[in-house]
């Protein structure tokens, strides 16, 4: 029973009917203190605990009642717990008490003894029935107090892990393989791990709500004193950018926490604090922020995976006062870098008219039982106490501050191409998350506005541009997914033009946006002695395509329509035409999109009818997409300057991070085997397209 739940006494039980109520996060934090001094609170008490959390003196009653109750099953589950354990060890000796009788000997003779075996066995099978017995009446008092029915220990299930693919280079680009691959050999985890960090529950049980409940009041508490600090919490950095960043120690003396004052060797800090405007209402984020797959829509360069776990609270309109339990992966597109797992709680509060919070903190809910054996579990994230304040402004906008707070292991090293990227806190950083947020509000201003302007010159319709904004949206969101280094994904290097090699994964789809069959997908990332905003403007642009894509043979492409998606020029999806005789029945479907903290350019090939489905404003959702494409992020270096123009002081401009990636449908038949000749293909396609960028940019040596 929850302990915001309003029960009858047996008196009127019969006669009304049961009223449901949820009490408030705020509201069980200060029931839960009361408890704590008092279990038993008399009339005087009830009534001052009415008036100070607005509730009725009938519903306090009830609710220390229940509480009462549920204190009473934790320690009839404790109790358990040791007879069951108890059970556990007789039932052990009982066993090996067997063994032992099966295995003695006369010491006289050699031979088996002369005594009566049939009554040691007898009184086994006595003291086993009534082990049995003892285990079945604790079994179901458990049942009884948690409300659900009682499973003993998990049995061990064996780990099954799949070999990593087996390739050799026989030559440049050229691997050697056997005359096929078991594609079950490519799936599964990635390179080191097999298994999710997280065994997830699917609710939270009774017993655990009040303990959260509080995590997140004390959660909102901090994150709203964090993002009004002033300078002594947070300090800006010297680069161009002026970021804030978290000054750790001031922090550990503000907020200190039983144990916090101590981390280990293996773990950093990374803390970092933004601010900007948004073209969004200040309700339209928050229903954003409290859905799992609107948060991944509006972040799919950032958010791999999302999902709520349980809605502890469901607040007003799922809004104010609302508490969830989410778990989602964050990754930086390459598949060099691990993701990052998190399980959190979200809780939302409207602080006044037009103002709101939302607060995450991680809960822990791992780690799995080292005595099952099995590899160690991945680096840990730890989200600490992060969030957002969204104020709404009179013009649309709405202004936020946005807050993140992570503690994160390094027991696996980081690439060093991401090194300094990941350690600056930039890769995770509120600055990403804000500027990805102001795209993303763009896009969606965009889309709002599809169908208002007239036909283009391509004869585009209005409706055919929202049509087209939506198979572009799906098609990023696809590219995006399939460069997850998730612990679901396994990547496997081959050779290729840099140290990081050109890695591929292959799995089989079955998804009606992507075409059916065996996909290979290839990947690597390279720096570049180039400024992101360079890179971009170079491979987004229709008249340099011909110098870096391979498949287009030399041959220019000529723009058929396009249509803005954002403030930014190159913030647009296109539809491009080669102009080559052999290639005349398909077109490129490509959106370009940059901001503060990064690009991206993706694109996929599209045949003339289904461009004529899209551009005529049907559903575009059926029409398989393969999408590949550019990543471009900042390289993170300290000092550098993110733009082409060098930095104060004179300081260089930065580098860049490129990620090139490619998918190929290798067979329409999902049973089908992966052969050398595919993987030989798209190695040599990324390794040409590689060189064709760094000779195009002028840093071929590097």
């Amino acid at each position: 029973m929850d302990f915001g739940d309003d029960v009858m006494d047996g008196s009127d039980g019969q006669h009304r009917k049961k009223r449901y109520h949820r009490h408030t996060p705020r509201q069980i934090q200060q029931l839960e203190a009361m408890f704590k001094e008092c279990p038993h609170p008399d009339e005087n008490q009830r009534m001052q605990l009415s008036r100070e959390l607005g509730l009725e003196p009938r519903q306090i009653k009830f609710w220390f009642q229940n509480r009462r109750t549920q204190m009473k099953a934790q320690h009839e589950r404790q109790d358990n717990c040791f007879l069951r354990a108890e059970n556990d060890k007789i039932r052990c000796e009982n066993i090996a008490m067997r063994e032992a009788l099966r295995n003695v000997i006369c010491p006289t003779c050699g031979g088996p003894p002369v005594a009566d075996d049939y009554f040691d066995e007898q009184k086994l099978r006595m003291e086993n029935a009534r082990l049995k017995e003892e285990l079945d009446r604790v079994s179901s008092l458990t049942s009884k107090y948690l409300g659900r029915p009682f499973t003993q220990l998990p049995p061990v299930q064996p780990l099954s892990m799949s070999s990593s693919l087996d390739l050799s280079v026989g030559g440049l680009g050229s691997p050697a393989l056997g005359p096929s691959l078991d594609l079950d050999l490519l799936s599964g985890g990635s390179s080191g791990y097999h298994h999710p960090a997280f065994h997830l529950p699917t609710a939270v049980s009774e017993m655990e709500r009040p303990m959260m409940a509080e995590m997140a009041t004390r959660a909102m508490d901090e994150l709203i004193r964090m993002a009004q600090a002033g300078e002594q919490l947070w300090a800006r950095t010297g680069g161009p950018d002026g970021r804030e960043v978290l000054n750790v120690d001031t922090y550990d003396s503000i907020f200190s926490k039983p144990g916090s004052s101590f981390r280990g060797p293996d773990v950093h800090v990374e803390g970092s604090r933004d601010s900007g405007l948004v073209f969004m209402s200040a309700i339209g984020l928050v229903d954003m922020f409290m859905d799992s797959s609107k948060w991944m829509e509006f972040f799919p360069a950032i958010v791999s995976n999302a999902r709520t776990i349980d809605v502890l609270v469901n607040g007003m309109a799922g809004r104010s006062e609302s508490l969830v339990l989410m778990y989602e992966e964050l990754h930086v597109m390459s598949p060099v870098v691990p993701t990052r797992e998190l399980c959190f709680l979200r809780y939302c509060r409207q602080i006044e008219h037009g103002l709101w919070a939302i607060a995450d903190v991680s809960v822990d809910l791992q780690p799995r039982d080292a005595r099952f054996g099995g590899p160690p579990p991945p680096p840990r994230s730890c989200r600490l106490p992060s969030g957002c304040l969204i104020a709404d402004m009179a013009n649309g906008y709405s202004k936020v501050t946005w807050v993140e707070h992570m503690e994160v292991e390094d027991r696996v090293p980081i690439h060093l191409l991401y090194r300094d990227l990941i350690l600056s806190g930039a890769a995770f950083g509120a600055h990403r998350w804000l500027a990805a947020l102001q795209r993303a509000c763009e896009r969606c201003a965009c889309l709002a506005t599809a169908g208002m302007p007239p036909r283009d010159n391509a004869g585009v319709t209005p409706e055919g541009n929202r049509s087209m904004m939506k198979l572009s949206q799906r098609m990023v969101s696809g590219f995006c997914a399939s460069l997850s280094a998730s612990q679901l994904h396994r990547w496997t290097t081959l050779s290729g033009p840099n140290d990081v090699g050109v890695r591929v994964m292959v799995h089989r789809s079955t998804d009606p946006g992507q075409p059916s069959g065996v996909v290979l997908s290839a990947a690597t990332s390279i720096w570049l002695p180039v400024p992101c905003d360079r890179v971009f403007a170079f491979i987004c642009d229709e008249n340099t395509r011909s110098q870096w894509d391979v498949l287009s043979h030399g041959n220019p492409v000529q723009e058929v329509s396009r249509i803005p998606n954002g403030s930014h020029p190159g913030n647009c999806i296109s539809l491009l035409r080669g102009l080559n005789a052999s290639q005349n029945s398909m077109l490129i479907l490509q959106e370009s999109c940059t901001d503060a903290s990064g690009s991206l350019v993706v694109y996929a090939p599209i045949d003339i009818p289904a461009a004529n489905v899209v551009m005529s404003g049907e559903d575009p959702s059926a029409i398989p997409l393969l999408p590949s494409g550019f990543t471009i992020l900042p390289d993170g270096r300290p000092g550098a300057s993110p733009s082409s123009s060098a930095g104060p002081l004179g300081s260089p401009p930065a580098g860049s991070l490129v990620t090139v990636a490619f998918q190929i449908l290798v067979s329409s038949l999902p049973s089908s085997k992966l052969n050398a000749e595919s993987v030989a293909t798209v190695n040599s396609l990324i390794s040409t397209t590689v060189e064709q960028i760094k000779a195009a940019l002028n840093c071929a040596s590097h």
